[in-house]
């Protein structure tokens, strides 16, 4: 079963001027990261609220593990954590998780155990009493994520959750993240921060006026095809002249050998030649650029399809 499906989804708003999404179809699967990318104004939050029952569709439909997200026990299944999201601040970080979990269903018994435990997982033990007036920008994220994960959710639907969180915060909230994975939870991100994106998710998707341009893994975006950083034991002029014959490009920098070859055998070609020159091998990488250069091109491309 799917953690999420989205067939032709589509919001306009002001009869039909704003048209938020369009003919948007998408498949999560249980027990990912998940990210959706976008300039801003692109539909991503729309698409979130969607899917909690916060907007409703113009056309088309959707499904929550199954269920369909007009069916009000589709919610059982879901945490979220909304953008620029805001909690009375006469309350500390205790009440507000006990007021928001008694009004998600969870029993006094099971708050009582729970509370300690999520802001343990959040790092606000020590503010536990504390009222949240007095939090700063990332501990209210902090405080965001926990209320989310107060019912012991099957999927967290977070929208920007690191804003405004420190270097050491948002490492931890990765680690947070990575941790519901492997407890078989799935997590689908919107963030604007696509080096955290490319740390922590499995899959991305990138929409742009309300459309679906790009869906895969981030491992295959960002890999270079038949594009390879070698290292050896030190500068070798060998490699140049090894190079020129095979016809491959090939340039040195930062102790590494960057060369492009035409398909599997041309690299093996490559390196039996370097062996033969009894040139030590210490790594072969395939290249990566970072997930932000394969954003912005898709973003600037006109012609960018569904891939």
């Amino acid at each position: 079963m799917k953690a999420v499906e989205t067939f032709n989804l589509t919001k306009h708003y002001s009869r039909g001027k704003v048209k938020a999404l369009n003919d948007f179809s998408l498949q999560v699967e249980t027990g990912q990261i998940f990210s959706l990318l976008g300039p801003n104004g692109a539909g991503k939050t729309t698409f979130i609220k969607l899917l909690v029952g916060l907007a409703h569709p113009t056309a088309g439909h959707a499904t929550v593990f199954g269920k369909s997200i007009k069916n009000y026990k589709m919610h059982q299944h879901i945490g979220y954590l909304s953008e620029n999201h805001r909690f009375p601040e006469f309350l500390t970080a205790a009440q507000v998780l006990y007021y928001y979990g008694k009004m998600s269903g969870v029993s006094s018994s099971d708050l009582k155990d729970r509370i300690p435990k999520l802001l343990k997982q959040v790092n606000l033990t020590d503010w536990t009493n504390v009222k949240i007036q007095k939090y700063s920008k990332g501990m209210m994220q902090r405080l965001g994520l926990a209320n989310a994960l107060i019912p012991d959710p099957d999927i967290l639907f977070l929208d920007e959750p690191t804003d405004g969180i420190d270097p050491v915060g948002r490492r931890e909230i990765r680690d947070l993240l990575k941790a519901l994975r492997e407890q078989g939870k799935t997590v689908f991100l919107n963030s604007h921060l696509l080096s955290e994106v490319e740390r922590v998710s499995d899959e991305v998707a990138i929409l742009k006026n309300g459309k679906l341009l790009q869906k895969g893994r981030v491992e295959d975006f960002i890999s270079v095809k038949e594009q390879y950083q070698v290292k050896v034991i030190s500068e070798n002029n060998k490699i140049n002249e090894i190079s020129e014959k095979l016809s491959i490009p090939v340039s040195y920098q930062n102790e590494f050998y960057n060369i492009a070859v035409q398909d599997d055998a041309h690299l093996n070609k490559f390196i039996d030649s370097v062996r033969r020159e009894s040139i030590t091998i210490q790594a072969i990488i395939p290249r990566k650029i970072s997930l932000e250069d394969f954003f912005i091109d898709v973003i600037e491309d006109k012609n960018g399809e569904v891939k």
